[in-house]
C-alpha cells in the first residue's frame, strides 16, 4: 500500500549527502578511513562514556558484547516484549535466553520478575528501554545486577539522548548497545555501537569485530605493509566509513531532531489524552521521552484491532511493537514456550499499538492521525 502517512521519515539534511559524497570522492578509506574514528569519539563524549565503537547493526554490537563476556551455557535474563533481535544474540553467544514480564509505565523489565528468575547460572540481565523512554526500573536493575554480581547490559537500541534525572541511558550498565538502523533518532540506514568505560572489554569487543586481528594504533589492514596477527576467533562486523560520515553528521542535529519528535509527540498527546480507553506515552517522573516511538494502549485487543483496520483504511501506517519472542514459532517449537508463560507481557502485547512519529510530521499530518484515531475510539 502507498501510505498517506507512513509508520516513519527520516530526517535528513544535505550535509549528510555532502558528508557521504566527501569519502566517495575521496576514492580511498572506505571502509577503514578516519570519519569512524571520529564518530566514535563524538559519540563516546556525547553520552559520559570512556569508549564507544561501532559496528555494523546494533545486532552485531549486541551479540559481540555478549560475546566479549564469554557467557557460553549461562543465563541472560531479556524482555519478551522486545525486537526478537534482544533474545537472539544470547543464543548466538551460546548462552540461554530467560523471558521477564515487563511493567506497564515503560514496558521496560520488572525488577520483582528479574529477582525471582536469577538462578546460580544467571551472568547477565539485559534491559531495554522502550520507544525512546527510559526502562522506569533501570536503578532497581542495577541494584540488583551489584547484589547478585551479574552483568547488566543496556539494550538502549531505541532511545538514544533519553535520561533519567539526568542520568543518559547507556550509562547504566556495563556496557549499552545502541541502534542506528534506518527508525532510529539519528541513522546511517544500517548499524549500531557499543558504550562502555572498562578499557579491557573494548579491547576485546574491537578484536572480535574485526577477525580477532591485533592491529598496531595508528595503523589498520589496509594501510600497514606487513602482516597482522589473530588472537582471537571473530568476525566481520565494521561499519563503514561513509555511513560513520553519515552519522557524524546526523548526530550533530539530533537535540534538533529530539526537539521536533517531541513537540509532535506533545501535540498528539494533548489531543489524544482525554480519550478513556486510550493511554498516550507520557513520560513517567523524571524521565526524557525523545519518543523513538509513540505507542499507544487501547483497554483491549478488539478495540486495537478495530482502531489499525480503521487507520490502514485511511492510509495512516500503524503497527504492533511488540508481540513477544517467546511466542514465536521459534522459541515455541524448540524451547518450548506457550502462551500464558508472561501473563503481563502478552496483555501488554495485546493492547499496544505503534503510530507514525518522525520529525517532519506536518500539522495537517498530525490532526488526520488525531481525527482518525478519534472517529473509532
Amino acid at each position: 500500500m502507498e501510505w498517506k502517512i507512513p509508520l516513519f521519515k527520516i530526517h535528513w539534511e544535505e550535509e549528510d549527502v555532502q558528508s557521504i559524497t566527501e569519502v566517495i570522492r575521496r576514492g580511498t578509506y572506505w571502509a577503514t578511513g578516519p570519519e569512524i574514528t571520529q564518530f566514535e569519539e563524538s559519540l563516546a563524549k556525547s553520552l559520559d562514556r570512556q569508549y564507544a565503537l561501532t559496528f555494523n547493526s546494533g545486532t552485531s554490537a549486541l551479540h559481540t558484547i555478549l560475546q566479549a563476556y564469554d557467557l557460553k551455557s549461562s543465563e541472560v535474563l531479556v524482555p519478551s516484549f522486545s525486537f526478537i533481535a534482544t533474545a537472539n544474540a544470547v543464543l548466538l553467544a551460546s548462552a540461554k535466553p530467560v523471558f521477564v514480564e515487563v511493567e506497564e509505565d515503560s514496558f521496560g523489565l520488572e525488577g520483582n520478575d528479574v529477582s525471582e528468575k536469577i538462578t546460580k547460572k544467571t551472568k547477565a540481565i539485559i534491559p531495554m528501554h522502550y520507544g525512546g523512554q527510559p526502562c522506569k526500573e533501570i536503578k532497581e536493575l542495577m541494584d540488583i545486577s551489584n547484589d547478585n554480581n551479574i552483568l547488566l547490559i543496556e539494550d538502549a537500541a531505541q532511545s538514544f539522548g533519553s535520561y533519567i534525572d539526568k542520568y543518559k541511558v547507556g550509562n547504566f550498565g556495563d556496557a549499552a548497545m545502541f541502534s542506528l538502523c534506518q527508525n532510529k533518532i539519528i541513522t546511517t540506514g544500517e548499524g549500531g555501537f557499543i558504550v562502555t568505560d572498562n578499557e579491557r572489554l573494548y579491547e576485546k569487543l574491537k578484536l572480535i569485530r574485526s577477525h580477532g586481528r591485533l592491529e598496531k594504533t595508528g595503523y589498520d589492514y589496509f594501510s600497514n605493509t606487513g602482516d597482522n596477527e589473530y588472537i582471537e576467533i571473530g568476525f566481520n562486523f565494521r561499519m563503514a566509513t561513509m555511513l560513520a560520515a553519515l552519522g557524524l553528521s546526523q548526530l550533530r542535529n539530533i537535540s534538533k531532531v529530539i526537539d521536533m519528535r517531541r513537540k509532535n509527540a506533545e501535540y498528539l498527546n494533548e489531543n489524544l489524552k482525554d480519550l478513556e480507553n486510550l493511554k498516550v506515552p507520557i513520560a513517567y517522573n523524571d524521565a526524557y521521552h525523545i519518543y523513538q516511538m509513540y505507542t499507544i494502549k487501547l483497554q483491549n485487543t478488539n478495540l486495537r484491532e478495530k482502531l489499525q483496520e480503521h487507520l490502514t483504511k485511511k492510509r495512516i501506517m500503524s503497527k504492533v511493537y511488540f508481540n513477544p519472542i517467546h511466542l514465536k514459532e521459534f522459541y515455541t517449537s524448540r524451547y518450548g514456550y506457550k502462551k500464558g508463560d508472561l501473563p503481563q507481557t502478552e496483555e501488554l502485547a495485546s493492547k499496544v499499538l505503534t503510530l507514525p512519529m518522525y520529525p517532519d510530521l506536518s500539522k495537517e499530518e498530525l490532526d488526520y492521525i488525531i481525527q482518525s484515531v478519534r472517529e473509532v475510539i
